[in-house]
């Protein structure tokens, strides 16, 4: 067996971390009105020994809060004796709509559609600038945490450019219940970074502006997982999880404005013609029930009792393999992430479905 070789200094930003030494730089974002600095944590765990590079980062989306709790609680417990490589978290990328509670940037922008960016466009492309060409052109593997919006929710899934064999694997290592081979959208991380040969996981669980224990507990032990896979933690000898690749998804839309009542849940199967919640006025007098179009699994939906016509309502993924296997896959997930060892949360959860 190779003897494994030593680490180099880590130069960033200006500054030198040795192997073996963790460093919280900040990066400046932008400037307040008052021209006070606004800027984004960057915490650099530089390992003793040789190995990739890989940013775990969150709220690209300022609103979506499970991953920073994902990443607080890694950077926690990584033994950097233990780590080979470099391991750059970054908590909170979108800081002005972290502090304001916010999906998007001052000016309206989605900053996860700005990339990469440029030093001379408007706040959303500057921060995109800075972000992409200070932080992840410097990585071998990203991994991108998000939740659903507002009054919308996700089972913990993966996207991700399944075309790429190394993005392929890592997804699959990752180990969530359901995996979907995303397209990418111009102006994201993912498919900037893909196009510098990046592999990309985009990992979606949970709803914005809350702390989902099941959400969070996943997307740590997931992110535990890729890093034994790529070679920065010593492997597991336990057996991944299993995840199933949809081979499609999309969202079934309210078809009148009123009240929604909910019959199925995240992750629970349905088939086609099944009706899966009933939307009517507010006295009850008429009421339409909305129905599957076809079988296969629900993947998120909205949390939000009140709907207009069009309303994306809930999604759901299908599959090659047969519905009621995925079912036990999403339940068997649920379970084993309910029961992991991790830090207590009370905040939110997911339940399994029924």
């Amino acid at each position: 067996m190779a003897k494994a070789k030593k680490n180099h200094v880590f130069e960033f930003l200006g500054q030198s971390i040795l192997p073996g030494e963790r460093k919280v730089i900040e990066l400046e974002a932008a400037k307040l009105y008052t021209h006070s600095p606004l800027s984004f944590p960057v915490e650099i765990i530089h390992g003793r020994l040789a190995g990739p590079v890989l940013m775990v980062n969150a709220a690209i989306h300022g609103d979506e809060l499970n991953g920073v709790e994902i990443v607080r609680q890694l950077i926690d417990t990584i033994e950097i004796d233990k780590l080979k490589g470099t391991l750059i978290a970054v908590p909170i990328v979108n800081v002005f709509g972290f502090i304001h509670k916010s999906r998007y940037l001052p000016d309206r922008r989605d900053l996860n559609r700005c990339f990469p960016g440029s030093e001379k466009g408007s706040l959303a492309s500057r921060m995109a600038h800075t972000f992409f060409s200070q932080v992840a052109k410097r990585c071998d593997y990203i991994l991108d945490l998000h939740t659903g919006s507002i009054h919308r929710t996700n089972l913990p899934q993966i996207r991700a450019n399944l075309t790429n064999a190394e993005t392929l694997r890592i997804a699959q290592a990752f180990a969530t219940p359901v995996i979907i081979d995303a397209p990418l959208r111009p102006g994201s991380l993912r498919s900037e970074a893909e196009q510098l040969n990046i592999p990309v996981l985009t990992y979606e669980a949970g709803e914005a502006l809350r702390f989902e224990p099941i959400c969070i507990n996943a997307g740590f032990l997931g992110v535990k997982r890729v890093m034994q896979a790529i070679g920065m933690l010593r492997k597991s000898r336990k057996t991944l999880p299993t995840s199933v690749i949809a081979k499609s998804t999309n969202w079934l839309r309210a078809e009148s404005n009123g009240i929604l009542r909910t019959m199925v849940t995240l992750g629970e199967k349905v088939t086609r013609g099944q009706v899966l919640a009933y939307i009517s006025a507010p006295l009850g007098h008429s009421e339409i029930a909305l129905k599957a179009r076809k079988g296969g699994i629900v993947i998120g939906q909205q949390t939000l009792p009140l709907v207009n016509e069009g309303d994306a309502i809930f999604h759901l993924a299908y599959f090659e393999e047969d519905d009621q296997q995925v079912e036990q896959v999403v339940g068997d997930f649920i379970d084993e992430v309910s029961d992991a060892d991790l830090e207590p949360l009370t905040t939110g959860q997911i339940t399994q479905p029924n």
